[in-house]
C-alpha cells in the first residue's frame, strides 16, 4: 500500500470511477475539479474549514470507551467515534461544511442535495442557512415517510424539499432528480454530493473533507491504549463515513478495516443493499462506475434496507478498489441484527445510534466475544439515532 495515490487524472480508483454523465455536465465538473484542487492547495481555504469545524460543528468528536458494552460481551474491548456529537447529529456536517466553502468560492448562490436518512439533507440545509445561500433538497417519498423528523427539521432550517416519487422512491430515485436539476440549473447551482459516490471530482472531494474521522481516530487512540485497533469497522453504503475513518488508516497495516454493507432481509434475492458482499458485477450509475446491484439485463434493482441511509444499490469507487485489493473487508449484516445492536446500545450505554451506524456496531457484537481481552475494535458511531425513532418504535409494534 506504499504507493497508494488514488484517484488518477481521469478520476478512477482503479477500474472503479470516472466520469459517466450528459454532455451538459462535462463542462461543469471540469470547473468544479479546478476549483477543488486549487482549494485544496490553499491553506487558507483549509484554515477556514477547519476553523468551522472547530466553533460550529464542535469538532474534534471524541473516542468513547464503551465499557459497560465490552464488559457484556466479553472478548474485545469497544471503542467508539462519536460522529453522533457533531453539530446535526452526524459525520455529513463534515463535507457539506468543505463544499458549502468551495460553492462560495466559485460565486455559487444556490445548493441542491440529495438525501436518504435526511442528515445530509439537514447538513445541507444547515450550512445553507449559515452562508446564507438557498437550498433545496431531493428526497425520495419513502424515505420523507420514515424520516420525517429530518423534513421538519430541513424546513426549519429553510430549505425547499422536494419529494421524489418515481422508482423505489428512496435515495437512488432522490440522487436521480438532483442530478436532473443540476443538469437544467448548472449555472447557478452547486450540487452537494452527500456520499463518496457520484463522477469525478466527488469521490475524492468527499473523502478528503471526511478524512478528519480517521485523522482525528489516529491521535486519540494512540493517547487511549498507546496503539492503533486491532479494527476498525463503519457502515458503509455509498460510503462516505466508512472512507473517512479508512483512509488515514490505510497504511496502518495492523488495523484490519471493516466496512458494514446493509444485509436487509438476507442476501439471497434483492431485499438488501450489498453490491460487494453479493458479489455484483460492475456497473455504471450517477456518473460512477462500481459494483452494482442489477438484474440479468443490466437495469438497476430496487434495494431494502431498515436504515434509509444504507438504501442505496451501488458503492463508492475508493470501496470497490479497497475490496479488490483486500485491504478492506467487506461484509453484510442483517435488518435484525442492526435492530438488535441498536436496543443493547441503547441499554447498555445510553446512547442512541443511528440505524446506519448500528450495522457497525452488530458487527463488533458479533466479533468481540471471539476475540482476546486485550483487543480493540474501534467503530466509528456514524449518526445518532433521533431520526429513526419513528421507524424503531413502528418496528417495536409501538404508536407515536
Amino acid at each position: 500500500m506504499e504507493n497508494y495515490q488514488y484517484p488518477d487524472e481521469q478520476g478512477f480508483f482503479g477500474q472503479h470511477g470516472g466520469i459517466f454523465v450528459s454532455e451538459t455536465l462535462i463542462a461543469a465538473l471540469a470547473d468544479l475539479k479546478q476549483a477543488y484542487q486549487q482549494a485544496k492547495h490553499d491553506p487558507d481555504f483549509w484554515r477556514q474549514y477547519h476553523d468551522d469545524l472547530k466553533y460550529y460543528v464542535g469538532r474534534p468528536s471524541p473516542v468513547y470507551h464503551a465499557k459497560r458494552l465490552s464488559q457484556y460481551l466479553g472478548g474485545a474491548q469497544i471503542y467508539l467515534k462519536r460522529e453522533d456529537l457533531n453539530h446535526t447529529g452526524a459525520h455529513k456536517i463534515n463535507n457539506t461544511i468543505g463544499q458549502a466553502l468551495l460553492a462560495r468560492r466559485m460565486g455559487k448562490k444556490r445548493i441542491i442535495a440529495e438525501t436518504g436518512a435526511g442528515q445530509h439533507g439537514v447538513a445541507s440545509a444547515t450550512v445553507a442557512a449559515r452562508f446564507g445561500m438557498t437550498c433545496t433538497v431531493f428526497m425520495g417519498a419513502e424515505d420523507i415517510q420514515r424520516q420525517a423528523p429530518n423534513v421538519y427539521r430541513m424546513k426549519l432550517l429553510g430549505a425547499e424539499v422536494v419529494a421524489v416519487e418515481s422508482g423505489s422512491k428512496t435515495l437512488k430515485d432522490a440522487m436521480n432528480e438532483a442530478m436532473r436539476e443540476w443538469v437544467a440549473r448548472v449555472d447557478d447551482t452547486f450540487y452537494i454530493v452527500g456520499t463518496a459516490a457520484g463522477p469525478m471530482p466527488y469521490p475524492e472531494m468527499v473523502r478528503d473533507f471526511q478524512c478528519v474521522i480517521g485523522q482525528e481516530a489516529k491521535i486519540q487512540m494512540q493517547d487511549a491504549i498507546g496503539r492503533q485497533p486491532d479494527v476498525a469497522v463503519a457502515c458503509v453504503g455509498g460510503g462516505s463515513n466508512a472512507i473517512g475513518l479508512f483512509h488515514p488508516y490505510i497504511q496502518v497495516t495492523e488495523t484490519r478495516l471493516v466496512g458494514v454493507e446493509a444485509g436487509g432481509l438476507g442476501l439471497n434475492g434483492t431485499q438488501h443493499a450489498a453490491p460487494i458482499s453479493s458479489h455484483s458485477p460492475q456497473g455504471v450509475l450517477h456518473g460512477f462506475r462500481s459494483y452494482l446491484m442489477q438484474d440479468e439485463h443490466g437495469q438497476v434493482v430496487s434495494t431494502h434496507s431498515i436504515s434509509a441511509g444504507l438504501d442505496y444499490p451501488g458503492v463508492g469507487p475508493e470501496h470497490a478498489l479497497l475490496h479488490d485489493l483486500g485491504r478492506v473487508d467487506y461484509e453484510a449484516v442483517g435488518d435484525e441484527a442492526a435492530m438488535n445492536a441498536f436496543h443493547l446500545l441503547c441499554h447498555q450505554e445510553g446512547i442512541i445510534p443511528a440505524l446506519e451506524s448500528s450495522h457497525a456496531v452488530a458487527w463488533a457484537v458479533a466479533n468481540a466475544p471471539a476475540m482476546r481481552q486485550d483487543q480493540v475494535i474501534l467503530v466509528n458511531l456514524s449518526g445518532r439515532g433521533d431520526k429513526d425513532i419513528n421507524t424503531v418504535a413502528k418496528l417495536d409494534g409501538i404508536i407515536l
